[in-house]
């Protein structure tokens, strides 16, 4: 549908003239002007460029062109997240996710927007799929399975679709996002090197965008903006622990279940109210790791009460979507509003962690989890996250 009439009228308001300046620049009469912002007629079509000239904008834009394919654009890709959200591990709809974003770039071809969330597809379609695997570096470390993992076609395809979306992205959200999923699967797929090209090229910790909106603000704003960044260390910390502790085999199995119940310690210094936000869903996951540790040590009980708080926390996340624009109560992040995640209806996060455990890569996998489900708390404790 052409709105050339109430664009130009947008566009002359926008900059603050009359109709009378725009037709004295145009030569043509103000009733002209009118009647084109009435919609009683168009200008003539060798009108047309001078007008877009005059207001500094693109032929497309001055007909509403760009406005709607921005919005069918937006439109589309969210459809395509929501869709990729739903495989959260399971391959519940990945084959049309996957159709409907390439027939998106039949009709858009070449669009940043929609190959940004193809390539995001192909990753979790590879991870859902395939899996992330890993074997023993020899020395005592865990290191990816990446011979294995270039196999994947999903894999190499969203590298090729990152590795082109570089090319023109500009700064911004998209190119971060762009970045850091390409770097996860160069390590996943053993391009060291190109990873560490991508690093270098990014700036410091202090220089982040957390870090740099500190600066941006004073006051309540500011400290607002610090419990934001602190959240994130300290979610980053926590993650990093986790990375260590898979990664190198030497660390006790009962050392590993401190160092876990430590990274959930992070949190407790600055939540002592213990509301976690949307962190419930790592503190989930990090209790569940626990227990594995924890039963490795020998330690039954204990995995059984990191069990319990997985359950906890899981339980926790699932009341997210209830407290959405609430704000922190621990005095430290009382200025921080607690964001609830976009999940889909009905989903409960509880309800899936007999599935998801232990949620990492871990060696021993197949003996503990069987020793697990042959103790008789297992079968409670799985009855109990599907109430």
């Amino acid at each position: 549908m052409i709105r050339l009439g109430e664009n130009i009228r947008t566009l002359r308001l926008r900059d603050g003239r009359t109709q009378e300046t725009l037709a004295g620049a145009l030569g043509v009469t103000a009733q002209a002007v009118s009647r084109w912002e009435k919609g009683i007629c168009y200008p003539d079509m060798e009108m047309i460029a001078p007008l877009a000239n005059y207001f500094g904008v693109s032929i497309d834009e001055l007909f509403g062109y760009d406005n709607e394919r921005g919005k069918k654009v937006e439109a589309l890709a969210e459809k395509i997240r929501e869709m990729n959200r739903q495989n959260n591990g399971e391959d519940v709809c990945l084959d049309a996710c996957i159709a409907l974003a390439r027939e998106a770039l039949i009709e858009f071809p070449g669009n940043e927007t929609l190959t940004l969330a193809l390539a995001s597809v192909l990753i979790n379609a590879g991870y859902v799929r395939r899996g992330e695997h890993h074997i023993d570096g020899g020395d005592g470390f865990s290191v990816y399975d990446t011979e294995r993992h270039k196999t994947y076609p999903e894999w190499r395809e969203a590298i090729k679709l990152y590795e082109k979306l570089l090319l023109s992205l500009p700064a911004g959200a998209a190119r971060e996002q762009a970045v850091t999923e390409l770097a996860q699967l160069y390590k996943n797929t053993g391009e060291h090197e190109k990873a560490l090209l991508l690093a270098e090229s990014a700036p410091e910790l202090t220089a982040s965008r957390p870090f740099l909106r500190i600066r941006a603000f004073d006051g309540r704003e500011a400290v607002a903006a610090c419990g934001e960044a602190l959240l994130e260390t300290v979610q980053k910390s926590a993650e990093l622990i986790v990375q260590i502790v898979l990664a190198d085999r030497t660390i006790a199995p009962q050392d590993a279940a401190v160092f876990l119940q430590n990274a959930e310690g992070f949190y407790a210094a600055i939540c002592p109210d213990r509301r976690w936000g949307r962190n419930s869903g790592l503190l989930a996951c990090l209790q569940m790791l626990r227990s594995y540790y924890l039963w490795l040590a020998g330690d039954r009980d204990a995995a059984f009460a990191a069990l319990d708080s997985a359950l906890a926390h899981a339980a926790d996340l699932d009341t997210l979507p209830n407290t959405s624009g609430e704000y922190f109560s621990s005095p430290l992040l009382r200025h921080v509003r607690i964001r609830a995640e976009k999940v889909p209806e009905n989903s409960a996060f509880r309800k899936e962690l007999p599935e998801l455990w232990p949620w990492w890569d871990v060696p021993e996998y197949d003996r503990v989890q069987a020793e697990l489900q042959a103790d008789p708390r297992w079968a409670d404790w799985v009855r109990r996250t599907q109430e």
